[in-house]
């Protein structure tokens, strides 16, 4: 399953919000794994980013579904990335011409 990376920044919405946000990431766990995927990893993190959370997802297309349901509710803004195992990027490497 692919897996995905994705940085986030609390909003102002998000941040005065702050004590309902454990709330925010179990309905946020329950509506990936509702898609067919799974929260593998979440972070809080100190730096450009409040949180890092690492993810499954069936296909691209289900993550975007996933980041725009997240993003809408108005509480963190997104930047996703698609994230290749060592294996995939051992094969990526092995064709290059």
């Amino acid at each position: 399953m692919p897996t995905y990376v994705s940085l986030l920044n609390y909003t102002h919405q998000g941040i005065q919000n702050i004590k309902d946000s454990p709330k925010r990431l179990d309905a946020a766990k329950k509506l990936l794994k509702g898609m067919g995927g799974e929260l593998k990893a979440f972070y809080l993190t100190m730096g450009a980013y409040d949180i890092v959370v690492v993810a499954e997802a069936p296909s691209d297309e289900a993550m975007a579904r996933f980041a725009l349901a997240v993003g809408s509710a108005g509480n963190v803004r997104t930047t996703t990335l698609k994230a290749f195992t060592e294996a995939e990027y051992r094969k990526i490497i092995q064709g290059l011409p």
